[in-house]
């Protein structure tokens, strides 16, 4: 277990410049090193793929990158994405504080070449350089009964977050009407218009319901969840398993080079919903899947728990 000073008190007064440390490590790990779920997906795809075939090969590469990356600790992909925080803290705790040590610290990573300038203005044109601008990067917040503070960062590429999509059911083009098939066929659809464009193998965050905006956040949140993880819902959770199935059976494979493994993951959540509204809302992660998660306990020390 590493150890910082961070002290968080009965009355939750936080060592914010050891905080930051601890985020700042959080960020170097998210950019360089995979979790371990997603190394083994990739590993068990690579295996599954037919000898000397070019899904295998570009699999391999993978592999040897992420090596290559853990080793030199330089980051995964010249894309280090967006950074997204998702923070649960005790109550009393100053969130425009957090904030700014979130800015503070993804500023410093990319001074230190672990993330690339990916904030620009998108009025001027600009590229404020640090990675920092007006809502990047996101930092959400949820408030919990727990003394220890918990972090989840993400790393989400520009590739993948450009094959996203938000589906409106019915859906008469694809025959899908307002139920879990309607869902199915348009995630399928998903899939389908992202072909190579998205660095597949990908993993899929989804949200059923919703509004528009929150439809995006929830399944952003989805891709937080284990690799292997089982959705509670068992309903969500066969659903979850025939979309993975399904998608891999479409042949678009590694990079759209073709292959049996085109996701590595499906995570569904539901969200109630306006009864004239059915919002389907697809999130694609690629195959860099770079999300940790730090745990600060109220006597100081702090560990990765994911």
């Amino acid at each position: 277990m590493e150890k910082t000073n961070v002290q968080c008190d009965a009355t939750n007064r936080v060592d914010w410049p050891a905080f930051g440390e601890a985020l700042f490590d959080l960020v170097r790990r998210t950019s360089c090193e995979l979790p371990a779920d997603v190394e083994a997906a990739l590993k068990r795809a690579h295996d599954e793929e037919a000898p000397d075939s070019t899904a295998r090969m570009v699999l391999a590469a993978f592999l040897e990158n992420m090596a290559l990356a853990r080793e030199k600790q330089a980051p995964l992909c010249q894309d280090t994405g967006v950074p997204l925080f998702f923070v649960h803290h005790p109550p009393g705790l100053s969130r425009r504080t957090m904030r700014r040590v979130c800015e503070e610290v993804v500023a410093r990573a990319t001074r230190e070449q672990l993330l690339r300038p990916n904030a620009v203005d998108p009025v001027t044109g600009r590229n404020s350089g640090t990675c920092v601008g007006r809502g990047t990067p996101g930092v959400f917040f949820e408030e919990w009964d727990d003394d220890a503070i918990s972090v989840a960062l993400m790393l989400k590429g520009g590739g993948s977050e450009n094959v996203g999509r938000q589906y409106s059911l019915p859906d008469d083009a694809l025959s899908a009407g307002r139920d879990l098939e309607g869902v199915r066929r348009v995630v399928l659809d998903a899939v389908r218009r992202a072909e190579g464009k998205g660095c597949p193998p990908g993993i899929l965050g989804i949200c059923i319901g919703a509004d528009r905006s929150s439809g995006y956040a929830h399944s952003k949140h989805q891709l937080l969840r284990p690799l292997d993880d089982v959705n509670p819902d068992p309903a969500l959770a066969e659903l979850e398993a025939r979309i993975l199935r399904e998608a891999n059976t479409l042949g678009i494979g590694p990079l759209g080079l073709g292959g049996k493994t085109t996701l590595l993951g499906v995570k569904i959540g539901a969200l109630h919903r306006h009864p004239a509204s059915f919002f389907v809302t697809v999130t694609y992660m690629c195959w860099e899947h770079r999300r940790r998660e730090i745990r600060i306990e109220a006597d100081g020390t702090y560990r990765f728990t994911g």
